[in-house]
């Protein structure tokens, strides 16, 4: 039988200019004629984590600032439009990288509606091109891996029969097999388009059995210091306990190498979770906002994300390590995304340090 179509309600009210702002996932920001912020939406408050009645009446160049001279002076001059991208400003004791246009209003003279949209943070309505260029090497990977399996065998097959001055040219063969192995391997998980069941789970025990697992298969995390910075009050998060897992493994390895490269003789890597409480971080899943109050954040010491590639470190095969891969903080992205979560980054030059913060949902029951 053929479904029935639902003719849209004409009676139900339709959504007044309050309500189309409110609903924007970018921040939009009225300032008047001095340059004073006279309203903002929600995606406002969220980024400069301040409710609006701390934010109007202050000074935009004063919740934002230092700009860039340049852009502060085009801000300044009221009538004119502008658009900055790739702008860094502060937001607190953060420093966030936004893209930034003003437009005049006609009729209200140095009237401006400014918008600050974040670059870094994990967006799964656009999941960007890494994702699609994944795709055919995730197909072709069950046929690589078949004859990689033959190559292996008959290495091992030649170190038996070789004289002990060339098994080691053998043993070469079968290491360079194994390593294209799990390159292969992370390849395919991150093309694949199945997501892990959530559950549930207490976000601390994640934490300290990701270091457990670490320091099991002979980190180097001796030799820097890990500090925990838990709530202790945090309620469960809803997450797959094994991806989220895995989330902390690759961002705690990559936090301790950069504070051994940076602070050979004080690394350090603090991981801190807290509930951002009242301002909760929001993301767009199937046209609706998921609250993400849960914010675990990995922290290192170390010299920070080469500017070059800081934009793009989410991207596969992008690594700063001379033997990276590139597939690490792709798989950690892909596999919070399955979690209906956010993963983005910052520097914060006044502390020395660089951050990955995980921001993800709280479990029902919890709520």
């Amino acid at each position: 039988m053929a479904s029935v179509q639902a003719e849209p309600d004409s009676t139900a009210p339709r959504p007044d200019a309050r309500a189309q702002l409110s609903g924007l996932i970018f921040a939009l920001i009225l300032i008047d004629a001095e340059g004073c912020i006279a309203e903002v939406n929600h995606a406002a408050e969220d980024l400069l984590g301040t409710s609006a009645v701390r934010l109007i009446g202050t000074r935009l160049t004063e919740r934002i600032g230092p700009l860039d001279p340049r852009v502060e002076a085009r801000l300044l001059a009221s009538e004119e439009a502008l658009v900055a991208r790739d702008l860094a400003i502060r937001v607190g004791p953060q420093e966030i990288r936004i893209n930034l246009t003003a437009s005049p209003l006609g009729g209200y003279p140095g009237w401006r509606v400014v918008t600050l949209s974040q670059i870094g943070h994990d967006d799964a309505a656009n999941p960007g091109n890494g994702e699609a260029m994944l795709g055919a090497p995730a197909v072709l990977a069950h046929e690589i891996k078949n004859p990689l399996a033959a190559i292996r065998g008959a290495g091992q097959l030649a170190a038996r029969k070789l004289p002990h001055a060339d098994k080691k040219l053998a043993k070469m063969i079968t290491d360079e097999v194994d390593r294209i192995a799990r390159l292969i391997d992370r390849m395919q998980q991150l093309g694949s388009t199945r997501t892990a069941s959530v559950d549930p789970c207490n976000p601390h025990e994640a934490i300290r059995a990701a270091v457990a697992t670490m320091r099991a298969a002979g980190s180097a995390l001796g030799e820097i210091e890990i500090r925990e910075e838990f709530d202790p009050s945090l309620p469960p998060v809803l997450a797959n306990r094994d991806a989220l897992e895995q989330v902390l493994i690759n961002l705690v390895s990559n936090a301790r190498d950069a504070a051994l490269a940076g602070a050979p003789k004080g690394g350090l890597v603090i991981v801190q979770t807290r509930f951002v409480s009242g301002l909760a971080f929001s993301a767009i899943r199937n046209g609706r906002a998921v609250p993400l109050p849960i914010e675990i954040t990995v922290s290192d010491n170390g010299p920070g994300i080469d500017p070059a590639l800081r934009d793009h470190v989410f991207e596969p095969f992008v690594s700063s390590k001379p033997s990276g891969q590139g597939l690490g903080l792709p798989l950690v992205r892909k596999l919070v995304r399955d979690m209906n979560g956010n993963v983005s980054h910052d520097r914060d030059a006044r502390a020395g340090l660089t951050n990955f913060r995980l921001h993800l949902p709280q479990a029902p029951d919890a709520a």
